[in-house]
């Protein structure tokens, strides 16, 4: 790293709002009417720092009100950081919010030339470029229309457009894809990757985890505007989850920044509370949750009234094993045992690729497999039968065990990424899943018409 060029180094960045409790209180204050200071201080951003490297996909994550869309605007210019410094190195093309830099009473080749100049380009630079935006935007004839009048796919496409034809040397995209059709999300994400090959900075914020993980280089994890760490995608996504679920202790502001000691105990954390219960896990036959299929690095934390004590998996000939031949059924087993009375469990299994990409998972409240309360002492044994489609490859296995209290979702226990699965084929097809496609082919009659349908 310390050999690449910096795209772009933020230090101690920090964002302030000033909030009152009533206009009047913004204006003696203003004016100087009063000693008494009329406002509460609100920290958007906390003394982040952050350096992203040329060449980089670079992810933020972090729940809402965490500070993402604040340091994105502050790093394209549109806020002024309170302190600290900000470095840019290379021109930049941003798709902030919806609207952002467009003039709504323009049209969509006039908003093409304004944004344009607003970049620095001539009229005789946006002109070489404007068959490729409105091809790629493909709106047809709106692009003649006020932009008031499209939909916020339209808008989107042509704002995307717009963004990544202009060459420019880091693009920041903030959320605006999730509004955008499926075949376009595509045709971006697509383009992302020409990026990556041709050495340009993406500076990228998504609630889709999967995406993250699968075009991100590394992450950052905001929270309540200040930084909880940088890593990998796999590693901060795992930080993420205990944080949504309110499974992660916050540092405060003299424990400072966590480090690379600090997510890897954050990724394979258990509670030391519950080490009576350690035993009762020693009893899982074979290659379990304890024997040597086990991840050492395995994310585990949850309330711990209820506990998955047992795991393993067996093939379609009952026996115990992690390599599983693709086309055939396999088990996976987990024991639970409870030690307070709750209400309605719900069991749930997840299989994730080595890069933290969810492929597919169910539980037994979608299944409608299970849906009853349990007691204090009561210990379940569930199973999951299904038959294997995925390819051939290597697989992560994640299971949890969460609930409904008075509508408030609970985590009683989670295993991320406790058991590796190997899939063994020897017929591997496009993507994650084999279709099973029963192919033919014959003659065809002559003189028929196309059809798609």
């Amino acid at each position: 790293m310390e050999n690449r060029k910096i795209a772009i180094c933020a230090e101690n960045l920090s964002k302030v709002y000033k909030l009152y409790n009533k206009p009047s209180d913004r204006l003696k204050e203003a004016l100087g009417l009063t000693r008494k200071k009329k406002h509460t201080e609100h920290y958007a951003l906390k003394n982040v720092d952050m350096t992203i490297y040329q060449g980089e996909c670079v992810g933020i994550i972090g729940t809402n009100g965490s500070g993402k869309s604040t340091i994105l605007k502050i790093i394209t210019g549109v806020l002024n950081q309170t302190k600290g410094n900000l470095t840019v190195n290379g021109r930049i093309s941003a798709l902030l919010e919806l609207g952002a830099g467009f003039n709504m009473e323009y049209n969509g080749i006039e908003n093409i030339y304004l944004n344009g100049t607003m970049i620095g380009f001539s009229k005789e630079e946006i002109d070489s470029k404007l068959s490729d935006i409105l091809d790629f935007a493909d709106i047809g004839e709106y692009v003649y229309q006020p932009v008031k009048t499209y939909s916020s796919g339209m808008f989107v496409r042509l704002a995307f457009a717009v963004a990544i034809n202009i060459e420019p040397e880091i693009l920041i995209v903030d959320e605006a894809l999730s509004v955008g059709d499926v075949f376009f999300q595509a045709k971006c994400y697509h383009k992302f990757e020409e990026f990556k090959k041709n050495g340009k900075t993406i500076l990228f914020v998504s609630h889709d985890l999967s995406s993250i993980s699968k075009y991100c280089d590394r992450v950052f994890l905001l929270n309540q505007g200040t930084k909880l760490g940088e890593g990998t995608p796999k590693e901060m996504i795992d930080v993420y989850k205990r944080v949504l679920v309110g499974q992660y202790e916050i540092p405060q502001e003299s424990e400072g920044l966590l480090d690379d000691k600090d997510i890897q105990e954050a990724a394979s954390q258990s509670s030391q509370d519950n080490k009576g219960r350690a035993d009762n896990k020693e009893k899982a036959a074979g290659k379990d949750s304890t024997g040597k299929n086990k991840n050492p690095e395995t994310l585990e934390y949850g309330t711990k009234q209820a506990e998955i004590e047992e795991v393993f998996i067996t093939d379609s000939h009952n026996v115990q094993s992690t390599a599983v031949v693709k086309g055939e059924e396999f088990t996976v087993h987990m024991k639970v045992r409870f030690f307070e009375d709750l209400p309605a469990p719900i069991f749930a299994v997840t299989i994730k690729d080595i890069k933290g990409i969810e492929i597919t998972g169910t539980n037994t409240m979608i299944e409608k497999a299970f849906l009853s309360s349990v007691k204090k002492g009561d210990c379940k044994e569930v199973t999951f039968t299904q038959k294997m489609t995925m390819q051939g490859g290597e697989y992560l296995l994640s299971l949890g065990l969460t609930g409904y209290e008075n509508e408030k979702f609970v985590v009683y226990h989670r295993l991320y990424d406790a058991i590796n699965i190997t899939v063994i084929s020897d017929k591997n097809t496009v993507g994650y899943f084999d279709m099973n496609s029963v192919v033919k082919v014959k003659d065809s009659k002559k003189n028929t018409q196309p059809r798609w349908n």
